[in-house]
C-alpha cells in the first residue's frame, strides 16, 4: 500500500512539472519570480533575465506582459537599446489582451515604471516623467500606495538631473518618513531596497545643490550622511551600494579628504574591472584622474582620464565624464606647456559640452514643462475643495493679469529699445574690428616686403616723442628688432597666445630673446605693454570667432575665457568690455 501511495504522489509531482512546462504558472511562483527580477535590477542583469525567460514559458498574458516589461528594462541596462524596444512592444501585445480589472490596471502601472525607468537610462527625461506620470494616475485608481511612492522617488530623481535639487530633496524627504510609518507594508527586503535607493538619492541631490552653491558647505556633510545610510542599507544591492561609495569618494574629495576618496575610487574600479561593468569602470577612471589632477600629480591624472576616453570612443558615447576629462586634460597641457594638446582637448571638451548641454536644456524645458501641467492637473482633482475660494482667486487672478500687462508691456517697449541701442554699437565695434584686421594685415605685408631700412625710418618718424625719451638708454640692431617682430607674429600665426602661460617670458623664450628687448619691441611697435599686447589677441581672437562661428556665440563665458587661456571668467569679461564696451553674451546675442 505504501508503495502504491508514493508512487501515486511521484505521478502528482510528475503532472505537475509538465504542467509547469506546458505554460501554466502558479501566483505563487509569479509573485516570488516578480521580486527576484525586482532585485536583479540593482547589478545581476543577466540572472534577471533567467527569471524573466522562466515567467514567459507561462501562457498566462498578465504573467508575459509583466516579463516582457521587466525584460525590456533589463537590456535597456545592459545597452541593448534594440532589444529593449522588442521587448516592450510584446509587452503592450499581452496587457491589450487582458480584461479590465484592478489587476490590469496594476500591471500597467509597473510597465509604466520599466518604461520610465528605461527612457531615464536613455537620458530622455521629459518621456520618462510623462511615463512616471501616468503610472501615478493608475496606481491612486486602485490606491496603490506603494508603487506611488516608488513613482515620487523616480519623479524626484528626474527632478536631480535636470537640477531642481530643492523640489527632489522635499520629494525623497516626504518618502523617507512615509517608508518609516509604513514599513509593514514591504516586505523586508523590498523595504531595504526602498530605503537604500531614497538615501542615495537624497545624496545625490545634497551633493548636486552643493555643486551649485558651493558656498553652502554643510551641504556635503548632508549628502555624506545619506551616502553612509544608503550604504548601511545596500549589502544585497551591489548597483545602490557602487553608486553610493563613489558618491561618498566624490564628497572627500570635495573635503580634500584625499586618501579616503582615492581608496574608495580603486575599490570601485577594482569591482568595476572584476565584472566587466565599463560604465562604472568609466566614472571610477574619471574621478581618479579628477583626484590626481585636484593633488597636481599630472601624469598620473592623465593615465586614468585617457582611459575614460578610450572606453567613450569604444562606446561612441559622449557623457559627462568625456566632456570634464577633456577639460582637465586641456589644463593639464596648458600646465605642461604643451599647447597642441592643451588646443585639441579644450576643443573637444567645447563641442562636447555644447551638444550635451544643448539636450540637457531641451530634456530640463520639457521636464518643467511637464511638472507644470502636472500640478495644473492636481489641482483639477481638488477643485472642489478650492471652489470656496472661488471670488477670493478670481479677484486676485485679475490684479494678477493687470499686473503681468503692465509688466510685458514695459519690458517690450525696454528691450526693443535696448536692443536697437545695442545692435547699433554691434555694427559700429564689427566695423572696426574688420578694419582693425585689414590694417593689421597690411602692416604684416608691409613688414613682410618692405625692406628693413625704410621701416626702420618709418617707424623713428612716426615714434612718440614720450617713448622716445623712456628708451633713450636702450638701443638694439634694427635688422635685430625686425627679427624680433617678424617671430613674435609667427607666434601669432600659431595661435601661441591662446595657451594660458604665454607671458612676457614665455613668448622671449620661444622667439630666442629676453624679456627686456621684447617688452622694448612690442611697446615701441604696437605702442603697449605686453600684457596688454597679449590680452589684445585674445580678445580679437574671441570676436573673430564670435562673427564667423555661431556655433561658439553659445558657449559659455567660463569656456570661452579658457579656450583662450584666461585664468577665470571675472578677468576675461573684464578684458573683454574694455575692448567691445559691452560683455561677451551682449556682443555675442547682437550679432
Amino acid at each position: 500500500m505504501r508503495l502504491i501511495i508514493s508512487f501515486f504522489f511521484l505521478l502528482l509531482t510528475l503532472a505537475n512539472g509538465v504542467a509547469q512546462t506546458n505554460g501554466k504558472l502558479t501566483e505563487e511562483k509569479y509573485l516570488e519570480l516578480q521580486n527576484k527580477i525586482r532585485f536583479s535590477a540593482n547589478g545581476s542583469y543577466d540572472e534577471g533575465l533567467t527569471y524573466v525567460d522562466q515567467m514567459l514559458k507561462s501562457k498566462n498574458d498578465i504573467h508575459m506582459a509583466f516579463a516582457y516589461g521587466a525584460g525590456s528594462y533589463l537590456y535597456q541596462l545592459k545597452g541593448n537599446a534594440d532589444k529593449s524596444e522588442k521587448m516592450y512592444r510584446e509587452s503592450v501585445k499581452h496587457l491589450n489582451k487582458i480584461p479590465d480589472s484592478n489587476d490590469k490596471t496594476k500591471l500597467h502601472a509597473y510597465l509604466c515604471n520599466y518604461r520610465g525607468l528605461t527612457y531615464w537610462k536613455r537620458s530622455n527625461y521629459g518621456k520618462a516623467l510623462s511615463s512616471y506620470q501616468e503610472g501615478v494616475k493608475l496606481s491612486s485608481k486602485i490606491n496603490d500606495v506603494v508603487q506611488i511612492v516608488k513613482f515620487k522617488a523616480n519623479i524626484a530623481l528626474l527632478n536631480e538631473s535636470v537640477g531642481n535639487y530643492q523640489l527632489s530633496i522635499k520629494i525623497l524627504r516626504q518618502n523617507e518618513i512615509f517608508l518609516d510609518k509604513n514599513e509593514s507594508l514591504y516586505e523586508k527586503e523590498q523595504f531595504q531596497n526602498a530605503k537604500s535607493n531614497t538615501y542615495t538619492n537624497l545624496g545625490n541631490s545634497y551633493e548636486g545643490y552643493y555643486n551649485k552653491n558651493r558656498e553652502k558647505t554643510y551641504l556635503l556633510d548632508s549628502a555624506e550622511y545619506y551616502y553612509k545610510k544608503s550604504i548601511a542599507y545596500s549589502d544585497k544591492f551591489i548597483d545602490n551600494k557602487m553608486t553610493s561609495k563613489l558618491s561618498l569618494g566624490n564628497i572627500y574629495l570635495f573635503k580634500k579628504d584625499f586618501t579616503n576618496a582615492e581608496k574608495i575610487y580603486y575599490d570601485i574600479s577594482f569591482y568595476a574591472k572584476q565584472t566587466n561593468n565599463e560604465a562604472v569602470y568609466q566614472v571610477a577612471s574619471y574621478n581618479l584622474g579628477d583626484l590626481y589632477y585636484s593633488i597636481k600629480k599630472y601624469d598620473r591624472a592623465l593615465i586614468f582620464l585617457k582611459k575614460v576616453d578610450s572606453i567613450s570612443q569604444k562606446n561612441k558615447t559622449i557623457d559627462l565624464s568625456f566632456f570634464k576629462s577633456n577639460y582637465i586634460q586641456a589644463k593639464i597641457y596648458s600646465i605642461k606647456n604643451e599647447p597642441e594638446l592643451a588646443y585639441k582637448h579644450s576643443k573637444l571638451y567645447l563641442d562636447s559640452y555644447e551638444k550635451y548641454e544643448g539636450n540637457l536644456r531641451e530634456e530640463t524645458l520639457e521636464v518643467n514643462y511637464k511638472l507644470g501641467t502636472a500640478d495644473l492637473s492636481q489641482e483639477m482633482v481638488s477643485v472642489q475643495e478650492k471652489y470656496k475660494y472661488e471670488v477670493f482667486w478670481n479677484k486676485a487672478l485679475k490684479i494678477f493679469y493687470v499686473i503681468l500687462v503692465v509688466g510685458i508691456v514695459f519690458f517690450l517697449i525696454k528691450n526693443i529699445r535696448d536692443k536697437n541701442k545695442a545692435q547699433k554699437k554691434m555694427n559700429a565695434l564689427i566695423e572696426e574690428f574688420k578694419a582693425n584686421l585689414e590694417r593689421k594685415e597690411l602692416e604684416k605685408t608691409e613688414i613682410e616686403n618692405v625692406p628693413a631700412e625704410e621701416i626702420a625710418v618709418e617707424v623713428v618718424e612716426n615714434e612718440d616723442v614720450t617713448l622716445k625719451k623712456e628708451n633713450a638708454n636702450l638701443s638694439i640692431d634694427e635688422a635685430k628688432e625686425n627679427k624680433i617682430v617678424e617671430k613674435l607674429l609667427a607666434l601669432e600665426e600659431k595661435l601661441e597666445y591662446l595657451n594660458a602661460d604665454f607671458t612676457l617670458s614665455y613668448a622671449a623664450k620661444k622667439i630666442k630673446t629676453n624679456t627686456t628687448y621684447l617688452s622694448y619691441v612690442v611697446n615701441k611697435r604696437f605702442g603697449k605693454s605686453f600684457s596688454e599686447y597679449s590680452n589684445e589677441l585674445k580678445i580679437n581672437y574671441v570676436i573673430n570667432q564670435m562673427i564667423t562661428n555661431h556655433l561658439y556665440r553659445k558657449y559659455s563665458t567660463q569656456a570661452i575665457a579658457e579656450s583662450v587661456g584666461f585664468k577665470n571668467a571675472v578677468s576675461f569679461a573684464k578684458s573683454f568690455r574694455k575692448r567691445t564696451g559691452v560683455s561677451p553674451a551682449q556682443f555675442a546675442n547682437n550679432i
